[in-house]
C-alpha cells in the first residue's frame, strides 16, 4: 500500500520527504513513541494536499500532525501515512499589522517575527513550543492571550471534497483548547491571517522575556514533555488538585509528575507511552477519589 501511495504522489515526490519506519520518538516532545509505517514532510502546499490525497486513494490511514508538543504516540507506532508539516513548509510574511503564514511556521518564530516587525499581540506564544496548525487546532494560549484573540482568517484543505476553503473569525468556533479543526479531521489547516497591532519593540520584548522566566521558574523545561497533560477544571486548576493528592513525583517507569509543576507529566528517561498513560490514570482515579473533579486529558494520545 505504500507503494501505491508513492505512485499516487507521481512528480510530487520531489516536493516532499519521504521517511519509511519512521521512530516518532524523534517527533514529539515526548521523545516517546512507536514507528510510522510512513512519514510524510511536505515543501510546498500543494504537496501537502497531494500528499493527502495520495494517501485517500491508496486507502491509507492519515495523521496529521505539526510539531509534535501536544501529543503523545503509543508505543506500537501509527499505522499508514503521518503528516508532518514541519519546518519545510513555515513561510511568513507581514505586511502592515496582519501576519500571514504557513502553519508549518513554529509559534516561537512567528513571536520573535512579529516583535521584530515592531507589532503585538502574539508575546503569549513566545515559549509555546508548537506549530502554528496546532494552535489553531487547540487554540493554544498561555498568560494572557490565546490564538483566538489574533486570528483573521484560516485557509484549510478539505481532504473529503478535495477543495482548499476559507475559515473567518466566529467560523473558527474557538473555546478552551478546542476549535472547529477539532471536530473535523478530515480539515488540514494551510495558513492563518492574524491581526496584530502597532506597539513598542522594546516593551513586546521586555513582556515576552517575561514570560520566559515565569516558564523557566514554574516548569520542568529540562525534561521531555507534553506541556499541561491535562485541561483546566471549571473552578480549580489541574496542578493544585494533582500537587494535594499528594502525586508530585509519583512515578511509573520512566514516566513521572514532575516534583517542580505537578501539571506536568514528563519523561525522566526511557518512558514508554503505557508507562505515561498508566500514570495518568492513576492520577485521574485519585483526584476524581479525593476531589471529586475528573480531569481530562489534553494530551492527544495517536
Amino acid at each position: 500500500m505504500i507503494e501505491v501511495f508513492k505512485r499516487n504522489l507521481g512528480a510530487l515526490t520531489e516536493e516532499v520527504a519521504l521517511y519509511p519506519d519512521e521512530p516518532m520518538s524523534r517527533h514529539t516532545s515526548f521523545r516517546i513513541g512507536g514507528p510510522a509505517d510512513l512519514l510524510v514532510s511536505p515543501k510546498s502546499e500543494r504537496a501537502l494536499c497531494g500528499a493527502a490525497q495520495a494517501a485517500r486513494a491508496a486507502g491509507l490511514p492519515l495523521t496529521v500532525i505539526g510539531n509534535g508538543s501536544n501529543i503523545l504516540v503509543r508505543d506500537e507506532g501509527i499505522r499508514g501515512v503521518v503528516l508532518c508539516i514541519g519546518g519545510d513548509y513555515a513561510g511568513i510574511q507581514i505586511e502592515g499589522t496582519r501576519l500571514t503564514a504557513q502553519t508549518g511556521a513554529l509559534l516561537s518564530v512567528l513571536a520573535n517575527e512579529a516583535q521584530r516587525a515592531e507589532l503585538s499581540g502574539l508575546e503569549f506564544a513566545g515559549g509555546i513550543p508548537g506549530s502554528l496548525g496546532g494552535a489553531l487546532f487547540m487554540n493554544a494560549g498561555a498568560y494572557d492571550g490565546q490564538m483566538a484573540d489574533v486570528v483573521l482568517s484560516s485557509r484549510y484543505y478539505d481532504v473529503g471534497s478535495g477543495r482548499i476553503r476559507t475559515l473567518t473569525g466566529r467560523e473558527h468556533a474557538f473555546s478552551y483548547r478546542a476549535s472547529t479543526y477539532k471536530s473535523h479531521p478530515g480539515w488540514i489547516a494551510l495558513s492563518a491571517e492574524l491581526q496584530l497591532r502597532e506597539g513598542d519593540p522594546a516593551a513586546i520584548r521586555a513582556k515576552m522575556d517575561d514570560f520566559a522566566a515565569r516558564r523557566r521558574d514554574k516548569q520542568p523545561l529540562q525534561y521531555p514533555s507534553a506541556g499541561s497533560t491535562f485541561k483546566r477544571p471549571a473552578g480549580y486548576f489541574a496542578g493544585k488538585l494533582i500537587q494535594d493528592a499528594g502525586l508530585m513525583g509519583y512515578t511509573v517507569g520512566g514516566a513521572q509528575v514532575s516534583e517542580k509543576h505537578a501539571g506536568f507529566v514528563i519523561n525522566r528517561g526511557g518512558a514508554t507511552c503505557a508507562d505515561v498513560l498508566a500514570l495518568m490514570a492513576h492520577v485521574q482515579d485519585e483526584v476524581k477519589r479525593q476531589f471529586g473533579v475528573q480531569l481530562e486529558a489534553e494530551v492527544r494520545v495517536l
